[in-house]
């Protein structure tokens, strides 16, 4: 699992079931911190399931890039993890995107 500086604008985080989920959001974290002009990608398809504590940190980060007035994407969901952000209504709470190369194109006519 690795972050990849796609561009001096955009991350790339490839995600996958815990542990290494807290452990990639807690470094994206403080990354923001260091650099908030960020947009991220989250690719999340290495995650088979997904806790309330993964869900609080998701939206932890959320509340910081768009604090900076930048986008947060998940890509790649698994029909699993979907289900449940649904469930508890968080859908509609996230730009979403079927394949990271989405996600990217989206972030890039954005910024034209």
């Amino acid at each position: 699992m690795t972050n990849q500086q796609w561009s001096d604008q955009i991350l790339v985080v490839e995600m996958g079931d815990d542990p290494q989920f807290t452990d990639k959001l807690n470094n994206l974290t403080e990354r923001l911190e260091r650099n908030p002009s960020l947009d991220v990608v989250l690719n999340m398809w290495g995650v088979n399931q997904i806790y309330s504590s993964n869900i609080a940190q998701l939206l932890r980060v959320r509340a910081a890039v768009i604090a900076n007035e930048r986008r947060l994407f998940l890509a790649e969901i698994r029909a699993q993890v979907w289900d449940v952000l649904q469930a508890v209504r968080l859908d509609e709470k996230f730009d979403t995107a079927d394949e990271v190369a989405i996600a990217l194109r989206l972030l890039q006519m954005k910024r034209k």
